[in-house]
């Protein structure tokens, strides 16, 4: 069979003539097959691979393992491979549950997405969740979403093969991770939960701080450590618990989830927010800013101004490299004593800081054609946190930490089980 006269029925506008010269490729599917896949080299976009993905659907497992082959082979690339295997069914869910178990992440993200998309329920794709979540890395591509899809089916086996001891520790250790990806802490039994709360309590002292980075955008609040406390009445936030920084950064950094309704049936999102351990005197606070603050430029004052009235002073950062916003404010007893916000008009409010330099003072300034207010500053945000308080960016081993950080929930009545996905400790 030539695959010039191949492709042309493929295209055809005759269905029974496709229909046709499928049949004939999957009949001859050894020697046709990677003929295929070998001319794919120069082509580009989805729409060029469609006649090729019908005959590879129909072909099955024939057709995976010819696409796999081709991709040892360096004939078709990742980009493509990964158009490819999504071309089967069913018939193929133990190609891709050992696709999923694959040690290379790209290739193992390509047979998570399989299992995925087939919502395949088998023990081979159980395992290769398992070895994946043993590996202790960020999951493949798919792999949280094939947790969470199968969780219902998979909590038993796991919480089984948790307690089996005839299971490594390498695996029982896999088998907690995926049953935290799936249903998140509250899938753990109380066994598990404490088994946690001790490692964490293990890590706390000895871990190096950190915090979420504003490299391109952020926002955080900065209180003294000596009356953070204050933190939490000012935002109602609720259950808190102890927690470490990396695992606190990352729950800052995570997805909100609806929760059920409360008692005015009213519908409700929550976020966790995470209060850093003190860090060279200063407690931060990151989460959800949707959740948190009021979305207008009064809404941010008005956070600021109840957080200092709550801890004595605040400080409030909001940072958006993209959207141009670059904003910090301080306050003192429930007052913005000075304010920088570069989209605002004014940009500068409040009397200037001990440590900021004026724009006044630039000896580049020319008197006569530069008209600059005389309490106009030079910080933006990312240089202010430093002078005021902590830069994000820059904690890490020299920090002065004492204590440790929490984790919160904005809402009353959920449990900190209901998020779904692992959280590094």
């Amino acid at each position: 069979m030539k695959i010039e006269s191949l492709l042309d029925d493929l295209t055809s506008d005759d269905p029974a003539r496709v229909e046709a010269a499928v049949a004939g490729a999957v009949e001859r599917a050894d020697g046709v097959l990677p003929a295929l896949l070998r001319g794919l080299e120069e082509k580009r976009g989805t729409a060029a691979l469609r006649p090729v993905l019908r005959v590879l659907g129909a072909a099955g497992p024939a057709g995976f393992d010819a696409v796999l082959a081709a991709w040892d082979r360096g004939e078709v690339t990742d980009w493509q491979a990964g158009r490819l295997l999504g071309a089967f069914d069913e018939r193929c869910a133990d190609r891709y549950a050992a696709l999923a178990a694959d040690p290379r992440r790209g290739r193992s993200g390509n047979g998570f997405q399989g299992l995925h998309r087939l919502r395949t329920d088998s023990d081979a794709g159980l395992r290769a969740l398992v070895e994946c979540c043993a590996r202790g890395r960020a999951l493949p591509y798919r792999a949280a979403d094939y947790a969470r899809a199968l969780h219902g089916s998979f909590a038993p086996r796991l919480r089984a093969l948790r307690r089996d001891p005839a299971a490594s520790p390498r695996i029982r250790r896999g088998a907690l991770g995926a049953l935290v990806e799936g249903g998140g802490a509250g899938a753990l039994d109380a066994r598990d939960r404490a088994a946690v709360e001790r490692l964490i309590r293990a890590k706390i002292p000895h871990e190096v701080p950190s915090a979420p980075s504003a490299v391109l955008s952020g926002w955080w609040i900065a209180v003294p450590g000596a009356t953070y406390e204050g933190l939490f009445a000012a935002f109602d936030l609720h259950d808190r618990r102890p927690v470490t920084c990396a695992a606190g950064v990352a729950a800052a950094e995570g997805r909100e989830i609806d929760v059920p309704a409360g008692a005015d049936g009213a519908a409700r999102t929550a976020g966790r927010v995470f209060v850093t351990p003190e860090l060279d005197g200063w407690r931060l606070l990151f989460g959800p800013f949707s959740l948190l603050v009021p979305d207008t430029w009064d809404g941010m004052v008005e956070t600021v101004e109840r957080v200092s009235a709550h801890c004595g002073r605040a400080q409030f950062f909001f940072l958006d490299d993209a959207g141009g916003s670059d904003v910090w404010m301080v306050a003192e007893e429930g007052r913005v004593i000075r304010q920088y916000a570069c989209e605002s008009d004014p940009e500068w409010e409040g009397d200037p800081l001990p440590w900021e330099s004026l724009a006044a003072d630039d000896p580049d300034l020319d008197p006569e054609y530069d008209e600059v207010p005389p309490h106009a500053g030079t910080a933006g945000a990312r240089e202010a946190c430093a002078h005021l308080s902590v830069d994000p960016d820059a904690v890490g081993p020299d920090t002065v930490v004492r204590g440790h950080g929490w984790l919160a929930l904005t809402a009353p009545g959920v449990d900190h089980g209901a998020f779904p996905g692992r959280l590094p400790l």
